[in-house]
């Protein structure tokens, strides 16, 4: 057991705290009911009850994979008024916040870095919100036990990565270090159609994007979509494939399973999309996106052959149409990608917090955090002053977080 199983938090009057509340570590979120778990992640599918458990139950962030969840629950009696998914990370892979420099510097110090404490999604780089509370003073309870928790467990640090803006004020107050990185993401005002789009862009960028579909055409493949409850066991397999070619391709191990991949199928077949490629009947390449109505989160792609455009094509225009056809206003494309801004997604600012248990290196890592943050605002000045999109038109907003 990392930490005791469960104490009480005091009411503390800064937060008007009425009654005393009870931390309770969740090591399985069996242990929480699913509704209510669902009612504080507001709608958002990658935190879903559903997803984290699929998470779980299939191993792939597990004890045995280096992710040993402990989530803090804030209950009142027997209702929940807030959870976060925390977990004690072995290593550093799928977080997509990179901090294996700051890992290498503890080891040559002769002070291990890990264990971690991790508050995230696992292999999910969306923002969403990392302190699930029903309300302001909830949240900011939640923040102080998860504070609390890493200064009395044996770890060298804890962090949060992608959290939402309301989040992110509170750890900023606690005086968590900040970090800020950059993403691209497709926002769509109301287009009517890819064509309405693509009308939007400069001369260059639509005729590039024609060219790439066309291409794609020429080639004798064409696209379907299929959400969870129309994907066959045959297409779930096929993605799974692909999914682990990537990988290889790339000499890596995959973080996720087939278990997983079904799991999301079965238990919440609305919110997951897969984009299936096919030449004369057989498929040569798919897709996997999460949505709800608010957002389409693009996950992983792979392929069983080259095709010019098709991987554009299969991630990112398919996605765009999707969202066009059911009105979904934001596609985050995932980690990394500047060939992302040529096709419409725009740089939107992401955040992490950070605590640091040695002083010397938090102060280390304040100001290379410091000058980090500045190269993000000139990066970010320096491709809005190269937008896609016309300069008579207006750009739709991209959401910077703060």
């Amino acid at each position: 057991m990392f930490v005791d199983r469960y104490y009480t938090v005091l009411p503390s009057p800064s937060f008007g705290c009425p009654v005393s509340q009870r931390l309770r570590i969740l090591e399985r979120l069996d242990e929480v009911p699913a509704e209510r778990w669902d009612a504080l992640a507001g709608g958002n599918p990658t935190l879903s009850h559903a997803f984290l458990d699929a998470m779980h139950r299939s191993g792939s962030a597990s004890t045995a994979s280096g992710w040993t969840p402990q989530f803090p629950s804030l209950w009142e009696g027997e209702r929940l008024v807030a959870a976060a998914p925390l977990y004690v990370k072995a290593h550093s892979y799928g977080e997509y916040v990179f901090d294996w420099a700051w890992a290498d510097a503890h080891e040559r110090h002769g002070l291990a870095y890990y264990p971690k404490l991790l508050c995230a999604v696992p292999f999910t780089p969306a923002t969403g919100a990392r302190l699930l509370a029903e309300d302001d003073a909830a949240r900011a309870k939640l923040a102080e036990a998860l504070l609390g928790l890493a200064r009395e467990s044996p770890v060298s640090s804890a962090h949060v990565l992608f959290p939402s803006e309301a989040d992110a004020g509170v750890l900023r107050a606690a005086g968590w270090l900040e970090r800020t990185g950059v993403q691209f993401h497709w926002n769509n005002p109301g287009y009517e159609s890819f064509e309405a789009f693509l009308a939007q862009l400069s001369h260059d960028k639509r005729k590039k994007i024609r060219q790439e579909r066309r291409k794609v055409a020429d080639a004798g493949v064409t696209l379907r979509r299929a959400t969870g409850r129309e994907a066959s066991e045959a297409d779930w397999d096929f993605f799974t494939a692909c999914y682990r070619r990537t990988y290889r391709e790339h000499r890596s191990t995959p973080y996720l399973n087939r278990e997983f991949f079904g799991l999301l199928a079965q238990h919440m077949p609305d919110n997951v999309l897969l984009v299936i490629a096919e030449r004369e009947g057989t498929p040569v390449a798919s897709a996997l996106d999460i949505f709800s109505p608010t957002a389409l989160y693009g996950r992983y792609w792979g392929s069983t052959e080259y095709v010019p455009g098709l991987h554009f094509e299969a991630c990112f225009y398919q996605g765009m149409e999707f969202c066009i056809e059911r009105r979904i206003p934001l596609f985050e494309g995932g980690a990394q990608g500047e060939h992302k801004h040529a096709r419409g997604f725009l740089p939107s600012v992401t955040r992490s917090f950070h605590w640091l248990a040695h002083p010397a290196f938090e102060r280390a890592i304040d100001g290379y955090l410091t000058r980090e943050g500045t190269h993000i605002v000139d990066y970010v000045d320096e491709l809005s002053e190269h937008s896609p999109f016309k300069a008579t038109s207006k750009a739709p907003s991209a959401d910077e977080r703060g």
